[in-house]
């Protein structure tokens, strides 16, 4: 029987798992030795993490769930029922943000959230309600964005809702399973995904608060975070890589080299802990030893993420406008849903007195971004483009 699928637009999703500077998503053999890639004393004292509240429902989603979706589901199916509660934007009208990763209550609260968390959140009512959860990670699917002089890769993640636990499994129902995700339905029909616990979850929940909070400069709360992911999931690899990233932020580096050997031992060919631990044997003085991963990494990957963006830049500011709109071009032939790419061409286009053109290329980028900040600075500047065009 084939899932139905229900989808909510999702431009560049950017919260299923989001990874500092280098990761793609693979399994590793869990370590026999936990604590040897851990340095707590370095990040004393320890931060509490409570993974209970990652799917807590507050009073104010049980009212909603008794309400609001209770209403719905007297004349359709549950699954039905909660997916037109919580999406159907005449009723609790969720938006897409990926500045932060939330939990299931503040997910409710924010009314907005980004991949992550509106999974988190879906599946915490559907639980209430007594309904089959199903986590999936979507294959092959993978985003970049940066911040700052971080570079962070997204994967993508969904769920599906089954029968409610006391439905009877003799009864046929064409509507047996609804698979939600935040993608076109066109898409999601085509793309391969493999089952993860929930146990995955939390522990992607976590190494994406790892990251964010240390984006933000507060490494020993993302320590406790990174931490916290491997041992609620030790298979999930994205965690190890974020824990080695901020060891390595933190000044740790024979540790940092330690955890990010340990996971590029399990996996070889993944690019980002290439570079990573790289990027850490050189700081340590050991180039010798970076060089075959170096060699390594451009086998693999010749040209990186960001790479023709950055080269854009650096013709920016030589001012060779004509070229970088050929290398920001380029980049948004790689990655066409990336809204920093565009306003860079927009900028790059202004430079030219194209204005119409710059005008196109601010519309996509605020069309393609994914927090209320970006959104406010590209409204602000589009204003402004056709305030000055309009005399």
């Amino acid at each position: 029987m084939r899932p139905y699928l229900a989808t909510v637009r999702c431009l560049t999703c950017l919260g299923a798992v989001l990874l500092c500077a280098v990761f793609a998503a693979c399994s590793v053999t869990p370590p026999a030795s936990l604590p040897s890639i851990f340095n707590d004393s370095d990040f004393a004292p320890a931060i509490g993490v409570d993974a209970g509240a990652v799917l807590a429902l507050d009073d104010a989603m049980r009212q909603y769930v008794q309400t609001e979706v209770g209403r719905e589901r007297r004349n359709k199916n549950p699954r039905v029922a909660l997916y037109d509660a919580l999406y159907d934007k005449s009723q609790l009208k969720l938006e897409y943000d990926a500045a932060k990763t939330r939990n299931a209550s503040e997910t409710f609260a924010a009314r907005r959230g980004n991949c992550l968390s509106l999974v988190i959140m879906t599946a915490a009512l559907a639980r209430e309600m007594g309904l089959k959860v199903q986590y999936q990670e979507v294959l092959g699917e993978e985003n970049w964005s940066r911040s700052g002089d971080m570079y962070f890769v997204a994967g993508h993640v969904n769920l599906v809702l089954g029968r409610r636990l006391d439905d009877n499994p003799n009864n046929y129902d064409t509507n047996g399973m609804m698979v939600i995700d935040f993608l076109p339905s066109g898409d999601v029909a085509g793309y391969r995904t493999r089952e993860i616990s929930e146990a995955t979850i939390l522990a992607m929940y976590m190494n994406n608060r790892a990251a964010e909070t240390m984006s933000e400069g507060q490494l020993a709360q993302a320590y406790w975070w990174a931490r916290s992911a491997i041992v609620q999931d030790p298979s999930f690899s994205g965690a190890y890589n974020t824990l080695g990233v901020i060891q390595f932020r933190h000044g740790d580096l024979a540790q940092a080299r330690r955890t990010l050997a340990h996971a590029l031992a399990r996996a070889p060919d993944n690019t980002v802990l290439l570079s990573n631990l790289a990027q850490a044997l050189e700081a340590s003085g050991m180039v010798e030893e970076a060089l075959p991963l170096r060699r390594r990494l451009l086998a693999l990957q010749p040209q990186p993420p960001f790479h023709y963006f950055n080269l854009g830049k650096l013709a920016m500011q030589q001012g060779d406008y004509r070229q970088a709109i050929r290398l920001f071009s380029r980049e948004i032939a790689r990655d066409p849903y990336y809204h920093e790419f565009h306003f860079w061409l927009a900028q790059a286009y202004a430079r030219m007195g194209q204005l119409s053109l710059a005008g196109k290329q601010l519309e996509l980028a605020l069309d393609n971004s994914t927090t209320r900040s970006d959104q406010g600075l590209y409204a602000a500047k589009l204003q402004r483009l056709r305030a000055a065009t309009a005399h």
